[in-house]
């Protein structure tokens, strides 16, 4: 299948590595032109040079913290400026901490706030006058299977990750109308250097190994086996496509089948 998305052009945040980078690979692949972002320039141009060298597409690397409130306009201004234009935006970001209720002060919610759900809104903010322009229009946004499954000791992300699914579904009804889509990925446990923190973080209160507890999490997906990030980008790249025009206001699990809901 065409996706349609030769010569599209794409903004990915939060992309030297991860989900957000296995998505930026997989759009350079289908042609798509792509400027990635992370906080770290050196990691983000070294990421942007690994995709030219894999894939010869047009792709540029930004830095900029996008929990910051002041970055979103100049991140989405340099995307802009690099590609002509912008069809794509995904916006994603570094996950916060795990832990319980109680440990939390204020201004832990209130960074996690920023991070998890203000990032997406000021990037949306910031792109929606260029995503008006283009012709075939997208939004993407990564949350957590946890927002329909809260996970203990997540709850930072469990509470503000599903603010986001509610951000990301009332977009698709308000926005519907000028043409642009909102979805939503919902990734499940994926072989990612997050993952990897959360299992060492389980082993330390659980006094176990990194080994013992990735095998208890696997052992509760039907797959039997955690997703490659490869799997979740093919599913990425499918939703801000040109091929799934008629579907807006979805929240999509790509997680191995390990939320138990009908929904």
């Amino acid at each position: 299948m065409d996706l349609g998305l030769k010569h599209k052009r794409a903004f990915v945040a939060g992309s030297s590595r991860g989900l957000g980078y296995a998505t930026a690979l997989a759009l350079a692949q289908e042609g798509c032109n792509v400027v990635l972002n992370s906080r770290d320039e050196e990691k983000v141009r070294a990421a942007a040079e690994t995709i030219i060298h894999e894939t010869g597409t047009q792709t540029f690397g930004v830095a900029g913290d996008v929990s910051d409130a002041s970055a979103a306009e100049a991140l989405i201004k340099s995307a802009v400026d690099s590609l002509d234009g912008l069809d794509i935006l995904i916006t994603n970001a570094g996950g916060p901490p795990a832990g319980s209720f109680e440990i939390f002060d204020e201004d832990t919610w209130q960074k996690a706030v920023d991070t998890s759900l203000m990032s997406h809104v000021r990037l949306i903010r910031a792109a929606l006058p260029h995503l008006r322009k283009s012709d075939s229009p997208s939004v993407l946004t990564f949350t957590s299977y946890t927002i329909k499954q809260p996970m203990q000791n997540l709850i930072l992300s469990n509470s503000i990750r599903a603010a986001t699914a509610g951000l990301t579904k009332s977009l698709a009804l308000e926005l519907g109308k000028d043409g642009i889509r909102f979805n939503s990925i919902l990734p499940g446990w994926t072989l990612t250097e997050r993952v990897q923190h959360l299992m060492a973080f389980r082993a330390e209160n659980n006094k176990t190994t990194v080994e013992e507890e990735m095998a208890k999490q696997i052992a509760e997906i039907p797959l039997g086996r955690l997703a490659q990030p490869k799997e979740f980008a093919n599913a990425a790249v499918f939703l801000v496509s040109p091929a799934a025009s008629y579907i807006t206001g979805v929240m999509l699990n790509v997680d191995g089948g390990i939320v138990k809901g009908l929904f």
